[in-house]
């Protein structure tokens, strides 16, 4: 598949501050906001770091540096990407945090989550560590809304709970643990979190594919989602209402929206063509063999 698209980015401070009481970011985007490139990037990653001052920072933007480095490095020299590569990309990625990691605190030990987004000629693959999401989410035609196709499941202790009875989706919205994280990459781990990965392959022109932080979500429901990221407005519009919806937010927070204008299937397209062409081909010798006669 081939894709054009349109892609937006958010990168809000949000109510956290630092020692010294000025705004401080944990969280990193790949490309970084205001330098997508709509035509040639299809790789998109988003870290929410962790580990109190300056860490969460090193982690996130560690994190986003392998990965996308290992994985254009790879497709330059001309292979196609696969998941076997992005394996390859997280693994690159644990190593440099265990090259970069000069924390002699356990306990505060430096992570970050991650959310991947690559667009291939196979579909959409998606991998996430954390309670960071990627979501597709599809415009109903002619409403002034829209449904979610995909979700990725958060890897945190509230989701757990959940999934075992133990909370009700309503209890977990005030629950004191709630930020707590049963996955993350980080440094010198005995043994290494695996990323949970999948590949879409129902991918359609209009189709949002939204990246976000846990922080992006702190006064957004799926139903404000759903209601945002519609057709009646532009790509422009809808970021400004995720970000005034986040402005009281109390976590940094940072979202890539990437809007799936057209997508054009080659074995389909090629099939296409070559009806096409056996069509005029058969009614080229039919009205010659007419005329003849």
């Amino acid at each position: 598949m081939e894709y054009k698209i349109k892609a937006l980015s958010i990168y809000e401070y949000g109510q956290r501050v630092d020692k010294e009481g000025h705004p401080h970011q944990e969280d990193w985007l790949y490309p970084e906001q205001g330098n997508i490139n709509n035509d040639k990037d299809r790789m998109f990653i988003l870290c929410d770091g962790m580990g109190g001052h300056e860490a969460g920072e090193i982690a996130s933007s560690t994190v986003c540096e392998a990965i996308s480095t290992t994985i254009n490095t790879a497709m330059k020299a001309g292979e196609n990407f696969c998941e076997n590569m992005l394996l390859r990309a997280i693994d690159a990625a644990y190593d440099l945090l265990d090259e970069r990691d000069t924390a002699t605190n356990e306990v505060k030990k430096m992570g970050t989550t991650m959310t991947f987004l690559m667009l291939h000629k196979e579909g959409a693959t998606i991998a996430h560590m954390g309670d960071s999401r990627v979501y597709q989410i599809r415009p109903l035609k002619n409403e002034d809304r829209a449904e979610i196709i995909y979700q990725t499941e958060d890897h945190s202790l509230v989701n757990d709970l959940i999934k075992i009875g133990e909370l009700t989706p309503e209890d977990a919205e005030n629950y004191p643990r709630k930020n707590v994280i049963t996955r993350a990459l980080q440094p010198h781990l005995e043994h290494r979190y695996k990323a949970d990965i999948v590949t879409l392959k129902d991918i359609r022109p209009n189709d949002f594919f939204y990246m976000c932080s846990d922080g992006m979500l702190e006064e957004a429901s799926n139903a404000n989602l759903c209601f945002m990221l519609n057709l009646q407005k532009s790509e422009e519009e809808i970021i400004k209402m995720l970000v005034l919806n986040s402005q009281h937010n109390r976590d940094n927070h940072s979202a890539h929206l990437i809007h799936i204008l057209d997508v054009e299937n080659n074995n389909r397209s090629k099939s296409y063509t070559w009806k096409i062409k056996h069509f005029l081909k058969e009614t080229y010798y039919v009205v010659k063999n007419t005329l003849m006669k």
